[in-house]
């Protein structure tokens, strides 16, 4: 198993107690290029360094010890940004609805057609890519917002609120002049070219004028 690649490299990650599944889907996903790790349980994935690229698992929903739908719910609840394509050698209706409700790209019974799995595979990591890309842009957003201090961060909300400096001066009993300043420093913080794009940063960040104190300091 070549654990050494880079970083950004897509990978899909396989877990299967049945080593022979493990050995046939790793070399059906290398063949065609894609970096793969595979594991004969949960556990043993959980154990092992977890890889940083945008991923795909591809597992069992029955396994020893934590089945797959299980860790798919697991997967879900803490919004991990890996994407799930599970396979069983028999799947019934009210399973592969729970699987897709949970968030599976698909459900697919063994033994599995290759084009199938491999079509699942792609789109998985498309859709692992644009979470990835989504999670770090508003980890960016939360670090360029906690730069602002206290009255910026009411400024700016005041200003994605629709409010005017005049208005805001006299919320937050200021002059309207230092208005100005605070709503300065907010756009060159947070890196925003116009009031609309500030009102987006607002909307990703979750914020709203009855979340913030009017204080004097």
């Amino acid at each position: 198993m070549n654990e050494a690649m880079t970083p950004a490299t897509p990978m899909v990650v396989v877990i299967d107690d049945d080593a022979s599944v493990c050995e046939a889907l790793r070399g059906l996903f290398e063949s065609v290029g894609l970096q793969t790790r595979s594991y004969g349980s949960v556990h043993a994935y959980l154990a092992a360094d977890p890889a940083d690229a945008p991923s795909c698992v591809v597992l069992d929903i029955r396994l020893p010890g934590q089945s797959g739908l299980e860790f798919l719910d697991t997967l879900t609840h803490h919004g991990a940004e890996q994407s799930v394509v599970l396979i069983s050698g028999h799947v019934d209706v009210q399973m592969a609805v729970r699987a897709m409700k949970a968030g599976a790209v698909d459900v697919l019974t063994k033994p599995v057609r290759e084009q199938d799995l491999l079509e699942a595979v792609h789109r998985a990591l498309r859709q692992a890519s644009d979470r990835r890309r989504t999670l770090n842009h508003q980890a960016d957003l939360r670090a360029r917002y906690l730069l602002l201090t206290e009255r910026e961060r009411q400024v700016m909300v005041l200003v994605t609120a629709g409010m005017l400096n005049k208005q805001i001066a006299e919320r937050v009993s200021i002059a309207e002049a230092t208005v100005k300043l605070h709503r300065g420093q907010v756009m060159r913080k947070m890196e925003a070219e116009s009031i609309p794009e500030l009102v987006r940063m607002a909307d990703q960040l979750g914020l709203h004028p009855d979340d913030q104190p009017l204080s004097r300091s």
